[in-house]
């Protein structure tokens, strides 16, 4: 196991958000930091989600330099190439995709792609996926990862979607045999972001690596 697979799996909890206003990305990746994680992944969802990556980045770079950076929703190669220059420590994607495997694999970067059956599960990890993303996670609940393990024990998985920032939640998932879980709206919500309340995030993301930790 690589050691920046190790740090993913250690860290258990990934946050997963994006946003317009560069200021607001950098409090709430901040906040993260400040509350315990040291993994973030910042999603390409929106026009402004290269350049506030940029930005993010060199803040972390600075700030926060034990932080695990990475991008997601990367679809194609461009979009890898563009992330990964930009900072980013490992690639996510909602999909699998063989030729983004095989750029991240001849970068040396980790590559986590997006799968939601059997096959694609198997499929990523011959394309040398090392953590396979489970998405959305709310369509397949945890029975699907315990199943996935059944067959493939010694895949690792991160899933996505569906996660909650509670002990039954996290029970259910990381019982059901995923080695990290991503979160997003479940630790950031609307209103905290709306009335820039950082410190509610800080306490929502130390309050569930406490869960997890309790587990």
């Amino acid at each position: 196991m690589n050691t920046l697979l190790t740090k993913l799996t250690q860290s258990g909890i990934i946050p997963v958000f994006s946003h317009p206003d560069v200021e607001v990305s950098l409090a709430v990746v901040r906040a993260c930091y400040d509350g315990g994680l040291r993994a973030f992944e910042y999603t390409n969802r929106n026009a402004q989600a290269l350049d506030n990556f940029r930005q993010v980045a060199e803040v972390a770079k600075r700030d926060m330099p034990d932080l695990l950076l990475g991008a997601g929703t990367i679809w194609d190669v461009p979009m890898a190439e563009t992330f990964a220059a930009a900072g980013a420590d490992f690639i996510v994607s909602p999909i699998m995709n063989p030729a983004v495997g095989a750029w991240c694999r001849e970068h040396n970067l980790l590559w986590s792609p997006g799968c939601m059956t059997v096959t694609e599960v198997f499929q990523a990890r011959q394309q040398g996926a090392e953590l396979v993303k489970v998405f959305p996670g709310e369509v397949v609940g945890p029975a699907f990862v315990r199943s996935v393990k059944s067959v493939m024990p010694d895949v690792m998985l991160m899933v996505t979607g569906g996660v909650e920032p509670t002990t039954e939640s996290l029970k259910a998932w990381f019982g059901a045999g995923v080695s990290c879980v991503g979160m997003g709206s479940q630790l950031f919500s609307k209103q905290a972001i709306a009335e820039k309340n950082w410190a509610t995030i800080q306490q929502t993301v130390a309050q569930a690596i406490s869960l997890l930790k309790g587990l």
